[in-house]
């Protein structure tokens, strides 16, 4: 069976850009509903795919947030090429974390953080969750369980690096979202099964900025934007993206 794998996107709707970031081991089908709601609402959304995102999971631990970052940043320089002089940015877990790190490193009108990590899950978890993510992606691909289980027996052979350097990069951003002075809307989902929920407070307590606001979904759980309450969470973006002072 062939896979068709998700694709970076660009929805174009009006003269205000929105950056829109996945999560580790997602894909941009994950912000892809809210690119849709946002577009039809005036704003254009661009989502790029991570490297080794969306593709067998043997390509993912490959990479790393370095390579991860470069896409990011090359996400918001095709946006800058495109004409949008402002840009927003909204992202889930990995992707809010990103969205972070752009809060102080380059000018964006507004931040969005989605279920974003500031704890250090320990990486027993995160290599747990790496696991679940490639046994899935096996078993869409349709292949049998004998199957799964042999390439499963390989897979764990491999040096899992990208989680140590995960670490390290939501510890370094941690350290420095008190340079944070944007606009932001801190979403976290209350049965948050990946994350230690309290990262919504830390990000909403340490930032700098004079407008900020955290909401919390009573009824989601990680995914957020694909999750019970996603309609809801697409209208708290959309008033926040509105409340922003955009020059158009």
């Amino acid at each position: 069976m062939k896979i068709v794998s998700p694709k970076p996107f660009f929805f174009e709707g009006g003269d205000r850009g929105v950056l829109l970031l996945h999560g580790f081991t997602g894909n941009s089908a994950d912000v892809r509903m809210l690119g849709r709601y946002l577009q039809k609402e005036g704003y254009s959304c661009l989502a790029p795919q991570y490297k080794g995102h969306g593709v067998p999971p043997e390509e993912l631990v490959h990479t790393g947030p370095d390579d991860w970052w470069e896409d990011v940043k090359e996400a918001y320089n095709e946006l800058k090429e495109k004409g949008f002089e402002e840009i927003a940015v909204a992202g889930l877990s990995l992707g809010g974390v990103f969205s972070l790190k752009l809060g102080y490193t380059s000018t964006v009108k507004g931040i969005v953080p989605m279920c974003a990590p500031m704890y250090i899950k320990s990486e027993e978890i995160m290599y747990q969750g790496v696991l679940d993510y490639a046994k899935e992606y096996k078993k869409y691909e349709g292949k049998s369980e004998d199957q799964i289980e042999k390439e499963m027996e390989e897979f764990k052979k491999t040096p899992m690096n990208t989680l140590k350097a995960l670490q390290e990069l939501i510890a370094d951003v941690r350290d420095n979202i008190d340079m944070v002075y944007t606009p932001t809307f801190v979403a976290q989902a209350r049965h948050d099964e990946m994350i230690n929920t309290d990262s919504a407070n830390i990000i909403y307590d340490f930032i700098e900025s004079d407008q900020k606001d955290l909401k919390w979904y009573e009824e989601s759980g990680h995914v957020i934007t694909l999750d019970k309450e996603k309609e809801q969470l697409h209208e708290d973006v959309l008033n926040f993206l509105n409340s922003l002072e955009w020059s158009k």
